[in-house]
């Protein structure tokens, strides 16, 4: 009983913290959102049964060749589509390099705060619910625009981010590489207690355990999509060792070893990287120094500089969409910049300086950090004795947006 009491403690304490995050987050994005900011992005509709009842947009370049690649895009908690293209520069990426897009958005009769549900099985695994969404919408596309199907990419912030794990893990033939932006490793979470728990504690497995995960998602035996893994060291809303998680699940998928094959300095921050046995490099770490929960911009006027800073969307010096993009190869007709290699030791002891807080963000940062260093001291305690368990935690979570 006294562990049940703890459990729901705990589970009030998620709570609140969530409650923080999407009221500062849902103010801040309602702000960026407006009316003002331009959408590029066309709604599609008649892409399929669509059982994830999710919307489709695109965006075709007028530089598109005959058969482009394909960047799928899923944006984060309380942002749309239009929004995250807007902030993270995704568009005017393609605009340069010739690719099309496609983004998915939630509507909020699936998630009040339009997160896409990447803690419930139902919406998943292969060939159902949201995911199987994204599926249709990925092969309208390409069917439409003549899309080149070995150059299909997904990539996503937080619950986007997490999302992408699991359509790399439910699709892995459709997809040759994907970038999980603060997100989480696939299957972290089953439902909407253990949603709490990855996002704010972290769940660690064995590699093994993680990459059987995967493994266990299709029937497919490889080749293994490419991974980029982006997170910022003082992310306050889903924590920084999941970074690390969704490193060892998809090393352990590889068939490579834990330990990156070489470090090297990109942008200011370390870039750590592992290679399989033909040398190709198939996973790709960015941990940006002092940055909190979202999506790393450098919004300047170089060549290497996208989007616009915004909630969720923080200009820390480096274009974590350019970035991704070069990766994939698809900036690959430009001439490769300078960068500073070095060692995985003497990154591990000389770190790059910690990003100033000054991120037109700011004050949702204060709030997610504050929310874990200073929970409020006036809630009630439960007294787990009186109580029907599965009602109260039905409705936290229902409260709080995470449950249908």
């Amino acid at each position: 009983m006294q562990r049940l009491g703890q459990m729901i403690q705990q589970l009030a304490r998620s709570k609140r913290q969530w409650e923080t995050v999407m009221k500062a987050s849902k103010a801040a994005t309602a702000s960026f959102e407006s009316p003002a900011i331009p959408n590029r992005l066309t709604e599609v509709t008649g892409f399929g049964s669509n059982p994830g009842n999710l919307r489709m947009l695109t965006y075709v370049p007028e530089s598109a060749p005959a058969s482009p690649a394909l960047v799928v895009v899923l944006h984060g908690c309380t942002q749309s589509a239009a929004g995250y293209d807007h902030g993270s520069g995704w568009s005017a990426l393609a605009d340069r390099y010739g690719f099309m897009l496609l983004y998915a958005e939630q509507h909020e009769a699936n998630n009040p705060n339009r997160c896409f549900n990447w803690f419930q099985v139902g919406d998943t695994e292969r060939n159902r619910g949201e995911a199987h969404s994204i599926r249709q919408m990925v092969e309208h596309a390409i069917t439409q625009h003549n899309g080149d199907r070995s150059r299909v990419f997904v990539t996503g912030l937080s619950a986007g981010g997490a999302m992408t794990s699991a359509m790399l893990a439910a699709y892995p033939e459709v997809f040759a590489s994907g970038a999980i932006v603060a997100g989480l490793p696939y299957h972290c979470a089953t439902s909407v207690p253990e949603a709490f728990e990855c996002m704010f504690q972290g769940q660690t497995r064995s590699a093994q355990e993680w990459g059987d995960l995967v493994r266990n998602a299709s029937s497919h035996q490889g080749p293994w999509p490419k991974v980029s893994v982006w997170h910022g060291s003082a992310d306050a809303t889903v924590k920084p060792m999941n970074a690390g998680e969704i490193i060892k699940q998809w090393a352990n998928v590889h068939g490579i070893k834990s330990e990156p094959t070489f470090s090297e300095t990109v942008d200011g921050y370390p870039r750590r990287v592992w290679t399989d046995a033909e040398g190709e490099d198939v996973i790709e770490e960015f941990v940006i120094t002092g940055m909190a929960h979202g999506t790393p911009l450098a919004t300047g006027d170089d060549e290497h500089s996208y989007g616009t800073a915004g909630p969720f969307l923080l200009d820390v010096g480096i274009s974590s969409s350019y970035r991704i993009a070069q990766f994939w190869g698809l900036t690959e007709h430009e001439a490769d910049i300078p960068r500073i290699r070095t060692t995985p030791e003497s990154v591990r002891h000389n770190p790059p300086t910690i990003v100033t807080d000054n991120q037109p963000a700011a004050a949702y940062e204060w709030a997610a950090r504050n929310a874990i260093h200073k929970p409020r001291q006036d809630a009630p305690d439960p007294s787990p004795s009186h109580l029907d368990v599965g009602s109260v935690i039905t409705k936290a979570l229902r409260a709080a947006g995470l449950m249908k």
